[in-house]
């Protein structure tokens, strides 16, 4: 089944990048450019809690499938993958990062 799209329903506007210059700049006061931000920023951030709830339901399938198998419910190898990843794209942060990312996923032994 193919979803159909209605040609009178207009497509939701892209978000404004955050540097660069609105339209509207001069007209808007810092304390609205600031609110409309913390909007965007809270969105972003139920996005990614989202985003590592997800995460951690498939990493302990993942981890229930390999211990099922006779395997470790922790792969090294795969973790060392995980935060050379998140260090070659966030620098040093991203190892912090991506430490507690797996933590979060581990669960408890």
């Amino acid at each position: 089944m193919t979803a159909t799209t209605d040609p009178t329903t207009p497509s939701p506007a892209p978000a404004p990048a955050l540097d660069a210059p609105a339209d509207d700049a001069a007209e808007r006061s810092p304390e609205e450019v600031i609110a409309t931000a913390r909007a965007r920023i809270d969105d972003l951030d139920a996005r990614i809690i989202g985003l590592i709830e997800e995460r951690v339901t498939v990493s302990r399938q993942v981890q229930a499938a390999r211990i099922a198998s006779g395997g470790r419910r922790v792969h090294l190898a795969r973790e060392m993958d995980i935060l050379r990843r998140y260090r070659d794209v966030l620098g040093a942060p991203g190892t912090g990062l991506a430490m507690t990312l797996l933590d979060l996923c581990r669960g408890r032994a």
